[in-house]
């Protein structure tokens, strides 16, 4: 229902949820990662991973503040999930393209699968995550 690690009512702060944390260290893994492409991969690919994993956080945090319209709330978090999918896709362009150890790009897709479950659930769930009285 609520995120694992933070029941309803224990998160103060958007990165306080587990699935923000892992969202921000995924992306940061994908950032180091990204070094090491090609220069050429420049424009494309490496801002196109970069910019993907990083919207994950930055549309949830935006949906922890819209908590107060659920509507709200399931757009912002429905953006996510479409980012963090974006991003597996281009994980899988790294690793078919040989920028990325294929063990490394699937340890990272599955760690996007864990982050699309939670967010899901958060959605699934949304009204136990809304602030209520307040719309």
């Amino acid at each position: 229902m609520a995120d694992e690690k933070y029941p309803r009512g224990m998160a103060k702060r958007h990165n306080d949820l587990e699935v923000y944390q892992r969202g921000f260290a995924a992306a940061m893994r994908v950032f180091e990662l990204s070094k090491q492409f090609p220069r050429e991969e420049r424009y494309s690919l490496t801002d196109q991973i970069r910019r993907s994993s990083r919207s994950i956080c930055a549309n949830l945090s935006e949906a922890w503040r819209k908590r107060r319209w659920e509507a709200a709330f399931v757009a912002k978090l429905g953006d996510s999930e479409a980012e963090a999918a974006e991003t597996q896709t281009w994980i899988q362009f790294a690793v078919e393209c040989e920028y990325l150890d294929r063990e490394v790009g699937r340890e990272l897709f599955h760690e996007y699968d864990a982050i699309l479950g939670m967010l899901i659930r958060m959605i699934t769930n949304a009204s136990d995550w809304t602030i209520k009285g307040n719309g």
